[in-house]
């Protein structure tokens, strides 16, 4: 992990100490490594995982990374159903009187096509609603958090490369959330760059409402770079020859650790807190560049259509 690694020291973090976070996803792969920078810069975190189980496994490897643990916390997580993301947002309510930094990473990747019981798309539903949902829910507190004297409130969402990949996306209705890209040659890449191309204007979005209303709250969409996470050794492995395969790519992919700080960059870093306009909305690839969107994420019209669907959806199937 450390001589290795290609990002800056810890130093290069604000100190959280007195801070609260949450990072979703972060029993494993990336997210295991963004709680870590987070925590070890020293906020309270709260670890989004499905199972306590899973929580458990996590604070094992968090251990032997060299980490003090002390000050991470279950967050009992599910983003499969919308109700079950507002559930969790209710919990940390209950529980917290302040929320400084939310870094959305819990993500569905590559996997096939597939619907929920109310017959939407699964991966819009993990990557996007039930995000939206959550984030939505903790505003208040976000927002409450931010007014208050030294504060630095951040939103990161992890987005991925892949929004620049997909092929005239709309989001005008349900039926284009449902979309499968069967018709297309790369359909399971297209439909994960779907989803993360929504996280890039939903977050653009979501900047725009702060400014308009003068609420000192950044968010932000990262991508974390191409990295040799489980799922990705696990689906090269797979492949013929997967073992050479996974040797080529490692040569050229990050590690989960180097993955994690670029999030982490985004939550903490001191250089951002010291020109917090310029990273408003920004778009940060590693490690803490910021580059243009694609052309469509930076469309106000897809903005618009993607969260007037989102509200109609959750609206329609009561789970807002």
């Amino acid at each position: 992990m450390g001589s290795s690694s290609r990002v800056g020291d810890e130093n290069s973090l604000l100190d959280l100490t007195e801070k609260v976070a949450v990072v979703t996803g972060a029993n494993s792969g990336i997210g295991l490594y963004i709680l870590f920078h987070v925590a070890r810069a020293g906020a309270k975190v709260y670890l989004g995982a499905r199972t306590e189980a899973k929580f458990n496994s996590a604070i094992t490897r968090l251990k032997t990374e060299g980490l003090d643990t002390s000050k991470v916390v279950w967050l009992p997580f599910d983003l499969s159903d919308p109700r079950k993301a507002k559930e969790s947002a209710k919990w940390l309510l209950e529980r917290e009187n302040r929320l400084d930094i939310l870094i959305n990473n819990a993500a569905k990747i590559l996997g096939p096509y597939a619907q929920t019981s109310d017959g939407l798309s699964d991966s819009m539903v993990i990557n996007h609603m039930s995000p939206y949902l959550f984030t939505k829910t903790l505003l208040p507190l976000l927002e409450s958090t931010a007014r208050q004297p030294g504060s630095d409130v951040r939103i990161v969402n992890v987005s991925s490369v892949a929004h620049r990949w997909v092929p005239n996306p709309r989001y005008d209705s349900l039926e284009a959330f449902n979309n499968n890209f069967a018709d297309t040659w790369k359909p399971k890449t297209n439909l994960y760059g779907y989803t993360k191309l929504a996280n890039v204007l939903w977050t653009k979005e979501l900047q725009r409402s702060f400014d308009r209303a003068n609420i000192p709250i950044l968010a932000m969409t990262v991508h974390p770079g191409n990295v040799m996470s489980e799922g990705n050794v696990k689906l090269f492995t797979s492949l013929m020859f997967g073992t050479i395969i996974n040797w080529v790519f490692s040569l050229f992919f990050i590690s989960p650790f180097d993955g994690g700080y670029t999030p982490a960059f985004a939550a903490a870093s001191r250089v951002i807190a010291e020109d917090r306009r310029k990273y408003a909305g920004a778009y940060i690839v590693p490690f803490g560049v910021i580059e243009e969107a694609s052309e469509d994420a930076r469309r106000e019209d897809l903005a618009k259509d993607l969260l007037a669907t989102t509200d109609a959806v959750l609206k329609q199937y009561d789970y807002a």
